[in-house]
């Protein structure tokens, strides 16, 4: 591993945990097999206490705790952010494992130009043992896109129109970008919209996105509910405020499921959601798919 160029903005790695200390760990493997060293590890505890045991990341590990319920995503995001001391936030999801080049990937782009970047994320298949989390080219042989997302540019960067690509599994940014918006909005409660929310904000200020070539993460398998009924009420609630806040809704295809299986009535077009009904605890057991390594 080489140490931080100095020609480059120095890169503050963050991610948030509850009970995720496996993955973590993988995590933190990964990101001591970077070719280029992060300036720091920045882990948000969303649990009463870290973890015990961790494995060298190969760079300053920085913990912060931060309480409450329903898990306190943005919150989580911003103490993170407030406690880095790096020039450009890299944030990634404690499911995710880095591919060697990431920190620097990003390192780069950021010493072109200014911009909300977006990394490739792969996803695992489940059964993936402890040898083969820590070989990269295991890795990418078992990797699969997500065939929602874009490609990725082969080399450089290429600009994304839509700050709507951003999901939470891998970006970066300028610090200062992100505290010249205000980090993530944390009436944003549980799961949903606050990262598109963010997206929305930093593109309004004149902020870029981009994709980056090179800035690959793996994401470990977890099952997935499809479509995600366990979050129902904090989607619902999420999406409204988006609305409110910009004037269209987000998380569109995970409403339009709902309107599909009779849960809500909505549409793109609709000035709010009426809730139908809510769902069951067997059809949130029933979407459960244990196939699927995303929603």
């Amino acid at each position: 591993m080489r140490a931080e160029p100095l020609d480059r903005p120095s890169a503050s790695v963050l991610t948030l945990v509850r009970s995720r200390a496996d993955r973590l760990r993988n995590l933190m493997r990964g990101l001591a097999r970077q070719s280029v060293r992060p300036h720091e590890l920045v882990i948000a505890w969303m649990q009463p206490e870290p973890e015990a045991d961790l494995p060298d990341p190969g760079c300053p590990v920085r913990h912060i705790l931060v309480a409450g319920e329903p898990m306190p995503l943005a919150a989580a995001r911003n103490r993170a952010a407030e406690a880095a001391t790096g020039d450009l936030l890299v944030f990634l999801d404690v499911d995710c494992i880095a591919s060697p080049g990431l920190v620097d990937a990003y390192r780069r782009a950021a010493s072109e130009t200014d911009g909300l970047f977006l990394g490739e994320v792969l996803y695992l298949p489940p059964g993936l043992d402890a040898e083969t989390a820590s070989d990269d080219a295991a890795l990418a042989r078992h990797g699969r896109a997500h065939p929602a997302r874009p490609a990725v540019p082969r080399t450089g960067l290429r600009r994304e129109p839509d700050p709507g690509q951003l999901w939470g599994l891998s970006f970066a940014l300028p610090a200062r970008a992100w505290r010249a918006v205000g980090g993530m909005d944390e009436a944003y409660a549980g799961y949903g919209g606050e990262e598109t929310d963010l997206a929305t904000r930093l593109d309004a200020s004149g902020l870029p996105t981009f994709w980056v070539a090179g800035a690959r993460a793996y994401h470990q398998y977890h099952p997935v509910h499809v479509p995600p009924l366990q979050h129902f009420e904090p989607i619902l609630a999420n999406a409204t405020r988006f609305r409110r806040a910009h004037g269209r809704w987000c998380m569109t295809y995970w409403l339009g499921q709902f309107e599909a299986v009779g849960l809500i009535a909505w549409d793109a077009d609709s000035p709010a959601i009426r809730v139908i009904r809510h769902p069951s605890t067997a059809e949130i057991a029933a979407a459960l798919r244990p196939d699927a390594l995303y929603s």
